[in-house]
């Protein structure tokens, strides 16, 4: 025979009474010595469901009823004053798109990261970049106060310093040039004499001696030195070869307007130097190098080769002598920068 339901002493805990219903225990216990309430204890309100993982939530509500959108042009308005929400809405749950958060903010402009437009109110976080309508692309860095070299200034620059290079090769690489022809013309002329004759054997052409391999070693490795003694000492002490001086440019620090130093202008060069020694391999070290000389086509804002990335550095675009004097001379208090238009 069941028991029937009712207040009854709790057998796990003889000091609390539970109501039993006929099958089971339910509801919460109350001190044994406290007097029953008539009928079944109240039903406990069921815990919040919460939502599987990675399922969306429910969308904010929307605008009150009755709200019209804001005019093109004007500035949306709740109806009981510019950024407060309606009587009643739910807090925490943020506003329907296209209404203000808080008074003059334009409708529709993106939160949360970003820099605003000069004169707008601080604090509220806008979108990367310039505002949307900004005419044009911004307007390029400065490093240090002076204007990134331009590409074809660098180009004619590293010219110049090839077209020297090379009139020291020819002085001190001479030699190993004409010993170097010397070995290899008994191959060369025989193969030619047979391509015009219509021969296309290779049976019986001059062997080349393993001397020319030594010399070509050898006048790559004096074209290396070469290079390094015309361009890291200059680079180190002055941020200019020759070529950059007649241009007009200078590579400095990205952090400081100050010397390279002899590490800095050693990482710098040897990046695009050192595959020099790989011109033997192919022309694989050429390739290189074309590839890090167009890298400053494609990068931006700086403008910086793979080398000056290496280093840290950007070429810069030195006044002329009419112009140092203006940039140098102190700003006078009525002529301020922030007075400029």
């Amino acid at each position: 025979m069941s028991v029937q339901p009712g207040w009854y002493v709790d057998p796990a805990d003889p000091d609390t009474r539970r109501w039993w219903d006929g099958e089971g225990w339910v509801g919460a216990p109350i001190p044994v010595d406290v007097t029953p309430p008539e009928g079944p204890p109240p039903a406990e309100p069921a815990a919040p469901v919460e939502p599987p993982a990675g399922q969306p939530t429910a969308p904010a509500p929307g605008p009150p009823a009755g709200a019209a959108p804001p005019a093109p042009g004007q500035p949306p308005t709740w109806p009981h004053g510019p950024g407060q929400p309606p009587a009643g809405w739910p807090p925490g749950q943020g506003h329907a798109p296209g209404w203000p958060t808080a008074p003059g903010h334009p409708p529709g402009w993106p939160q949360g990261q970003g820099q605003p437009p000069a004169g707008w109110p601080q604090g509220q976080g806008y979108p990367p970049g310039p505002p949307p309508g900004w005419p044009g692309r911004p307007p390029l860095p400065r490093p240090h106060g002076l204007p990134l070299a331009s590409y074809g200034a660098r180009l004619v620059a590293r010219l110049i310093d090839i077209g020297i290079l090379f009139l020291l090769n020819v002085l001190v690489n001479g030699w190993f040039v004409w010993r170097y022809a010397q070995e290899v013309s008994p191959y060369l002329s025989e193969a030619w004499r047979r391509a015009v004759a219509g021969d296309t054997s290779r049976e019986g052409l001059p062997a080349v001696s393993t001397q020319a391999e030594g010399l070509v070693v050898v006048m790559l490795l004096i074209t290396t030195a070469l290079w390094f003694a015309y361009e890291v000492p200059s680079m180190a002490a002055h941020g200019q070869t020759f070529g950059k001086r007649l241009m007009g440019v200078r590579a400095v620090p990205v952090e400081a307007d100050q010397p390279l130093g002899f590490g800095r202008a050693m990482r710098r060069w040897s990046t695009l130097g050192l595959p020099t020694l790989l011109w033997y391999c192919f022309c694989f070290g050429l390739l290189l190098q074309f590839v890090d000389a167009v890298s400053a086509l494609f990068d931006h804002p700086l403008r910086q080769a793979l080398h000056d990335k290496r280093a840290q550095t950007v070429v810069v675009q030195l006044p002329r002598s009419g112009d140092d004097a203006t940039r140098t001379a102190p700003h006078d208090r009525a002529d301020s920068p922030g007075d400029t238009p």
